[in-house]
């Protein structure tokens, strides 16, 4: 399969072209920006496009089979709320757009745990926990708004394109691993509680956006792709009864369980956080 991949200088963009590569598929990978090492393209298709700009996206993309939409301004942080929605809701609209006219029917898109409001919110609410995709969105910054968007969009061009099959990965923190980097980050614990202790190995997140890719179903899935564990230290159930008193629980918390439900990307994707 030949595979167009946005946002491919990023450091989820780079691991997800070596696990495609790795399985065997061949990449264009497309970003605004050169990239900054040479050996990164080795043997790679590359090309440099703005991507909010639609003619250059559909040209960019052509004559691939499948496309992974990674690039994104990833938070809120840095630029006006105005550039961040901007940027982002209309390169992802783009993506779907320039897929479904050039018939590209598979793309996977990356979305946020910040979709339905956490670490940018003012105070996150939650209706429950652990969170499953059924969860509603109180989204409040420009950030998690554009990622509801993009799955808002994804939702509409697949009632309109019956054969397109589009999955909106909610990936959390992107590490390459927990040991060297999310232990020392994550405590003490309230310094992330608002996107609850969460993380996601960035191999894992490759993996899971070339199922999304290749995985047998059709229409717009949401999936949330996070660690089944936290990164504290602290046991889960003593976190929820911290900060979460009030939120019910459904099902069981145990040990240091993660608060994000992956049973659907289990079930559809073929997916685990931890390879068996």
């Amino acid at each position: 399969m030949k595979i167009a991949v946005t946002g491919g200088n990023g450091r989820v963009g780079q691991t997800v072209i070596q696990v495609a590569r790795e399985q065997g598929h061949k990449v264009v990978s497309i970003d605004r920006s050169p990239p900054a090492s040479a050996s990164h393209l080795a043997g790679l298709a590359y090309i440099q496009a703005d991507l909010t700009d639609y003619a250059a996206f559909e040209q960019a993309i052509t004559g691939c089979d499948a496309l992974i939409h990674l690039a994104a301004i990833p938070h809120p942080r840095t630029d006006p709320d105005y550039v961040v929605h901007h940027n982002n809701v209309v390169s992802s609209y783009n993506a779907l757009s320039a897929a479904a006219r050039l018939g590209i029917w598979r793309v996977c898109q990356a979305s946020s745990i910040n979709a339905v409001g956490a670490a940018f919110s003012r105070q996150p609410r939650f209706d429950y926990l652990p969170l499953d995709e059924q969860h509603p969105t109180y989204n409040e910054d420009a950030y998690s708004l554009s990622k509801w968007l993009g799955e808002q969009q994804a939702d509409s061009f697949a009632r309109r394109y019956k054969q397109m099959t589009i999955a909106s990965l909610r990936i959390h923190w992107a590490v390459p691993d927990r040991e060297t980097v999310a232990q020392r980050r994550h405590d003490p614990p309230e310094q992330m509680a608002k996107e609850l202790w969460g993380y996601t190995e960035r191999r894992a997140a490759a993996r899971a956006f070339l199922a999304g890719v290749t995985a047998d179903f059709t229409g717009h899935e949401a999936f949330y792709i996070v660690a089944p564990e936290t990164l504290t230290a602290v046991p889960s159930p003593i976190l929820k009864e911290q900060f979460y008193p009030d939120v019910p629980l459904h099902g069981s918390l145990s040990g240091h369980q993660g608060f994000f439900n992956c049973a659907k990307a289990e079930r559809l994707l073929g997916w685990r956080h931890d390879e068996a």
